[in-house]
Formats: structure tokens, C-alpha cells, sequence
């Protein structure tokens, strides 16, 4: 497994006793992502409504390496809050804050408190393809059957 380290940089009025993301357990994938409001406020987000969570963060991946930002599946489960671009793709060139989009797809309000985990962060490495123009296609067994083709739904 390669060594990968990703570097991170406090956004002005971020609370650094939040700590960086970590991973939970010596297993997992995803590095808890954390809300980090300027204000120390909380938000509280309506069904069916998004909203953009700031992490006090902006950060540097290494290039061939994406950060893959993925729902908190107990979010999902007991409270509906998920991520509408999930997986939401953060390249090696980009600086900028790191924001989780939320969405609340749950029937009751919910309350996103400064500190608590809204997400995770996957870091992955990045192929990119060589894209051509071809004049025919090899033909599979599959052929173009799609959507539901190979069984139900």
C-alpha cells in the first residue's frame, strides 16, 4: 500500500480543537469529516432542503489521488441525511475549503451542531484515461442492454 499523505491548511475563524479528520477504527476507509461553523452555531436543516457544511479545512492531495467525500451511513439510516453528489469528488488541484453538501431526505427537521460528523472522506488513486474516437465498438454478450438488462431492477 503506497505511502499518501494529504496536507491541510485551517480556513480563517475555523475551531482547530475540532481536530483534523481521523479514522475510527484501525479498518476504516473513510476519515470522519466534522461541521465547523465559524460561529460555533448549529444549523438545522428542513426536509427535503441542502445545505453546504463548512469543515474548517481546505487541503492539498497528492496528484494521481482524489478525496472521495461519502455519506455517514448511520446518518442515512436513522435521520435521511445524505450527500446529493455522493460520491462528491474533490481533485488533486483543488485548494480551496472543503464543504460537505447535505441534504435532509428524512420527514422531520435536522440539527447539524458545530463538531459533529456529517461525512467521510476516502482517499483514492486516479486513472486517467487516454479518450479516443473509435469508428466501431467490440461487441459483448451484453451487448447495449442497460438500466435493469441483466435483472430486475
Amino acid at each position: 500500500m503506497p505511502d499518501v499523505t494529504v496536507l491541510f491548511r485551517w480556513e480563517d475563524g475555523a475551531d482547530q480543537d475540532l481536530g483534523l479528520p481521523t479514522y475510527a477504527t484501525s479498518g476504516a476507509a473513510g476519515a470522519d469529516l466534522r461541521a465547523n461553523f465559524p460561529d460555533r452555531a448549529t444549523m438545522t436543516l428542513a426536509p427535503g432542503a441542502r445545505a453546504l457544511v463548512p469543515t474548517g479545512l481546505s487541503m492539498e492531495i497528492p496528484e494521481g489521488f482524489e478525496v472521495q467525500v461519502r455519506p455517514r451511513s448511520g446518518l442515512a439510516l436513522k435521520h435521511g441525511i445524505t450527500l446529493p453528489n455522493a460520491p462528491g469528488t474533490i481533485d488533486s488541484d483543488y485548494r480551496g475549503p472543503l464543504s460537505v453538501i447535505l441534504q435532509n431526505t428524512g420527514d422531520v427537521p435536522f440539527e447539524i451542531a458545530h463538531g459533529d460528523r456529517i461525512a467521510q472522506m476516502v482517499v483514492a488513486p486516479v486513472v486517467q484515461a487516454q479518450l479516443k474516437l473509435a469508428e466501431t465498438l467490440t461487441q459483448t454478450a451484453r451487448g447495449s442492454g442497460g438500466f435493469g438488462s441483466t435483472g430486475r431492477g
